[in-house]
């Protein structure tokens, strides 16, 4: 099983600055955490395991930030916010994972916008974004 991010920065169309995941592949050992950067510091949110390609979980971090943690079939890992900017709802995370154009993205369950998971940007309202945080495997 292979995954790996490195860490890039950009800027939302909110005006704010949020590190973005890409993937490239590395060796991630058994029994591997997913670990997402918040607060300055790494916070540990699920298994490796438990992230089921595809699909996608809920996590709450330290600060009381809801996020979507997903893995795609290739391995890769992302992070954005749980919380769909068009309804208020929390349910990203319950969202279907797709590609358009090479780039991988979720669509919300409920009006089925599309999110750019590296840039957090809506592929069907440029004026629409979601905030993304770097993911790590350890």
């Amino acid at each position: 099983m292979t995954t790996a991010t490195t860490a890039a920065t950009a800027t939302a169309t909110t005006g704010v600055t949020t590190e973005v995941t890409t993937g490239t592949a590395t060796a991630v050992p058994a029994g591997a955490r997913v670990e997402v950067r918040a607060g300055g510091g790494w916070a540990a949110v699920c298994g490796l395991s438990d992230l089921v390609p595809g699909r996608g979980v809920a996590a709450l971090l330290p600060d009381g930030r809801q996020i979507a943690v997903f893995r795609d079939r290739a391995g890769r890992t992302y992070a954005v916010a749980n919380r769909d900017p068009f309804t208020g709802a929390c349910v990203l995370s319950r969202g279907l994972l797709g590609s358009a154009g090479g780039r991988a993205f979720v669509a919300s369950p409920l009006l089925k916008q599309r999110f750019d998971l590296v840039t957090g940007r809506c592929l069907d309202d440029d004026a629409v974004s979601v905030p993304v945080y770097t993911v790590r495997t350890r």
